[in-house]
Formats: C-alpha cells, structure tokens, sequence
C-alpha cells in the first residue's frame, strides 16, 4: 500500500474534475509504463492512498515516475511551484496475506468516511476506485490539457484496469466480502456520528474548501513507520526476515561488485539497477 500527503498538509489534491483526470491520468500512465497493477486508488483532500501490486519488482520507479509527474502537472493546474508533496518520504507498506488486504481495502475505500467528510464511500467526489474495482469497471482517461504538450511523448489517452493480486483463488467472493465489509464500516462509523451528534462535511463542503487550507487537527509525529502489515504475527515475522535477507543479499552484491566481481543482486534494487547498470535477479512467480 502507497500512501503520501501534500506539504504542510495542504488541500492541494482537493477534489475538482481537473485534479481527478489528472491523478488517474498519471496512475494510469505510471502503471502501465513499469507493469503495476493497481488495486484500489483513493485520492483525499491532502494525501493518497493506492493500493498496488508489484509483480515485477518496479514499484519504486513506478512511484518515482507517478508522483513526479502528478506534481508537475497538479502544480501547473494551481498555478503554483514550490514542491507539492511532503519532504517525508512515502509509505511504502506490504500486504502479506489477503486477510491483511481486504483490510485494508477496506480502510482505503472509507478514508472518506472515517475523516466526517460524507456517509458513504461512492460518495466521494474525489478519485475513489472502489467502484470500478467491484464492478470491474475499466477507467479510461485523456491527457490534461495543462503541463503536457499536445503531440508530446506522453500518451493522449491511457487506460486504467484495477485488478487483484494474482492467487486468490475466488475473486468474485473476495469482492463480495470487500463490499460487506466496506458497507459494516460505513454503518459502524455512521453510528458512533449519531451517538456524538455529529454530521459530515458533505459531498458540497468538501469542494468548496480551498486547496490552500489545511486541516485544523494536530497531525501525530514521530510515529512507527510500519513497512509490513500483517494480522498473524508469524507472517509478519516472516516477511520482516524477506526484508532482512534481501539487505544481506544486497550488501554482499555490493561488496562483490565494489571489488570488480561479477555480481547478481536480488530482485527489487532499484537504484544501481538504473543508475549503474548492474545486473539484478529476476523475481520469483507466483
């Protein structure tokens, strides 16, 4: 799961139609460029999360390429040209089981709703995939008139297909259970607004705020920064040790290659692999 926020927390992702095409259009060039699945985009006010699968260990071009080029272009809707996004660097998350992401999923498709800015998640006049992912809905979008050249390099239209991760053997099932579970969020969250007496921005509100504002709230700081999420605490374990034994494999490549040996370096380096053209492994399939 990729998430990241705009600086000082600023609207600058506040939704209008313009701000929409453009962040699917950049998604979808992104993905289809570096061979990224998208599952579920949700665009807030001030941050995003997108949920993706990464089959060919290229996400983190793929986050490069995505919000260089999203920051260029929304920049250039705002008329603005200090740096949209924060200088923290983006969470990068992984989802191990498909327990941990349905829940997810869920926590994305009702971000919306959890912050008390409308009822439902479809209510949303942001980017919000769920309904494209449950219905298996393809988005196309065309090229924003602003930042990109007409006849330029990038494509006129691009094509966006959310999709789930390969091995769940059931799909239909699994997007079922994402619906009712997004639905018992949706009711859980309604009910405890009751009990406060409190209501939601609203679909209006929400389009009327100005992207130079910023939430009031006090934002938590200095916090876990979580690069695996897991519900088993065994499969968490596990994937941390992936983790610890892709750093060993990388550092003995480097050692080897610093010293002119031949040398393979495990499947998801990135910089070298660009930057110096080493050779790296090919991931595992599924």
């Amino acid at each position: 799961m990729l998430s990241r926020r705009c600086t000082q927390r600023q609207f600058l992702l506040r939704p209008d139609k313009v701000t929409n095409e453009t962040f699917l259009y950049c998604l979808a060039e992104a993905a289809n460029r570096y061979d990224v699945r998208v599952v579920l985009p949700v665009a807030m006010s001030n941050h995003h999360h997108t949920v993706v699968y990464d089959g060919e260990g290229r996400v983190i071009e793929f986050m490069e390429h995505f919000h260089k080029m999203l920051a260029k272009a929304q920049n250039a809707h705002r008329g603005r040209g200090e740096n949209l996004w924060s200088s923290e660097p983006p969470s990068l998350v992984q989802l191990v089981g498909v327990d941990d992401l349905l829940e997810k999923l869920v926590y994305v498709a009702t971000n919306p709703v959890k912050a008390g800015l409308v009822d439902r998640a479809h209510h949303w006049p942001g980017v919000q995939g769920l309904d494209a992912l449950l219905n298996r809905r393809t988005i196309v979008v065309r090229r924003p008139k602003q930042f990109f050249r007409a006849g330029g390099s990038m494509p006129e239209e691009v094509t966006l297909e959310l999709g789930l991760p390969p091995g769940i053997e059931d799909v239909d099932a699994f997007l079922n259970a994402l619906r009712e579970r997004v639905a018992a969020e949706e009711e859980q969250l309604a009910a405890e607004r009751r009990r406060a007496g409190r209501g939601v921005l609203g679909r209006r509100g929400v389009l009327q705020q100005d992207w130079r504002s910023c939430p009031t709230s006090r934002e938590p700081r200095r916090g876990l920064q979580p690069r695996v999420a897991a519900r088993s605490v065994w499969a968490r374990i596990e994937a941390l040790q992936r983790n610890r034994a892709f750093i060993d494999a990388y550092r003995a490549a480097r050692a080897a290659w610093l010293a002119g040996l031949d040398a393979v370096f495990p499947p998801g380096t990135y910089w070298l692999r660009r930057f110096a053209s080493v050779v790296v492994a090919e991931p595992p399939r599924p």
